[in-house]
């Protein structure tokens, strides 16, 4: 498995995927295989990999140009599209989304490209495609259609977040409020978090904070002065950059309600784990949203921050309360060794 995501400067959603998969990967090994994880060369090897000698630029260029530089084993899982040409008897890539096709203006221009033209080169050459959601399936076979079967795997909750964290895990949250309404992810154009905060500066929106968990990424998206444009006290918006598993399952906790306002996802990962412990959910008509929360959150439509700060309001006067059941019994149904037995069914399959 190619565990390059994991040495991110921002691993993002893409990092936990790969970090949750391969976990749960090892635990159900088949009888006969074993698993191992390969990264470009970093000074700092990560625990247990090999290392490619080459940097990570060198080696995305390698790959593009389909050079045969081999990461070993006899098939290769990557859970990124950053993917060598050809594996020895199998390479399953997983595709998170079509953001790059359907919204590029919400990546860097470079990234943008990069990404349609490694998903374009996944479904023509791999041995399988894995995508998290059926709307992102109908997508690829729209923007990037190729020969290489596409197989819908979605994700899961981790334990970890099901455990309450104690005291000296979540130190530095003491002072947080209990009642916010929280919003975790990246802090980029997709994630519409600047949505989200002219949501809270209008008059009918819930008199609470918001928190954002997620660290900076790129776009200049700058929160404290959007909310500072729309008369948003600055104590209002607390920005906590990257949070560990247990200050995200505090999080999930104490909060009143989880928004995502994306503008594109390929999944939600954020809203499942939300899902699972109790939160009631707020979240833009993203098709991979909506296929997610099946009906148990409320959707609003994208960037409308008056719909928004309706459904926040309703959260926060305890009216999606009757959703927390339903949406508990949805989010049963996604478990990473779920995944896991779903993966290791495309691989075997491709080996053979």
């Amino acid at each position: 498995m190619i565990a390059e995501q994991l040495r991110a400067p921002v691993p993002g959603g893409t990092g936990r995927y790969t970090a949750e998969l391969l976990a749960a990967l090892t635990r159900a090994a088949p009888p006969g295989w074993t698993v191992t994880t390969v990264t470009a060369w970093h000074r700092e090897r990560l625990a247990g990999a090999r290392r490619i000698p080459l940097p990570r630029r060198g080696l995305t260029a390698v790959w593009e140009r389909g050079l045969p530089l081999w990461p070993g084993g006899d098939s290769v899982h990557a859970p990124t599209p950053l993917a060598p040409p050809r594996a020895r008897r199998g390479l399953v890539v997983t595709v998170h989304d079509t953001v790059p096709f359907t919204h590029p203006e919400t990546l860097t221009p470079r990234g943008a490209a990069w990404h349609r033209a490694a998903i374009t080169r996944a479904v023509r050459t791999a041995s399988a495609v894995v995508v998290p959601t059926e709307a992102v399936a109908a997508e690829l076979r729209h923007h990037a259609p190729g020969p290489a079967p596409v197989h819908v795997i979605g994700h899961g909750v981790p334990d970890v977040l099901r455990r309450e964290p104690d005291a000296a895990e979540v130190a530095r949250l003491a002072d947080l409020p209990d009642g916010f309404v929280l919003a975790v992810g990246t802090i980029e154009p997709r994630k519409g978090l600047g949505t989200l905060v002219e949501a809270m500066a209008r008059p009918e929106a819930p008199d609470l904070p918001v928190v954002i968990a997620g660290p900076q990424g790129w776009g200049g998206v700058d929160l404290p002065a959007v909310a500072a444009a729309h008369g948003l006290p600055a104590g209002r918006v607390h920005l906590l950059g990257r949070v560990t598993d247990a200050e995200l399952a505090l999080l999930l906790r104490r909060a009143t309600v989880l928004a995502a306002p994306s503008l594109a996802e390929g999944f939600g990962l954020p809203v499942l784990e939300a899902m699972a412990l109790g939160l009631p959910v707020v979240h833009s008509d993203v098709p991979a949203l909506v296929e997610v929360s099946g009906g148990a959150a409320v959707v609003t439509p994208r960037g409308d921050t008056g719909a928004l700060a309706d459904a926040l309001c309703m959260a926060a006067r305890g009216e999606l309360a009757g959703l927390v059941a339903q949406a508990r019994r949805r989010a049963a149904d996604f478990t990473w060794s779920a995944a896991a037995d779903a993966v290791w069914k495309v691989h075997v399959r491709a080996f053979r």
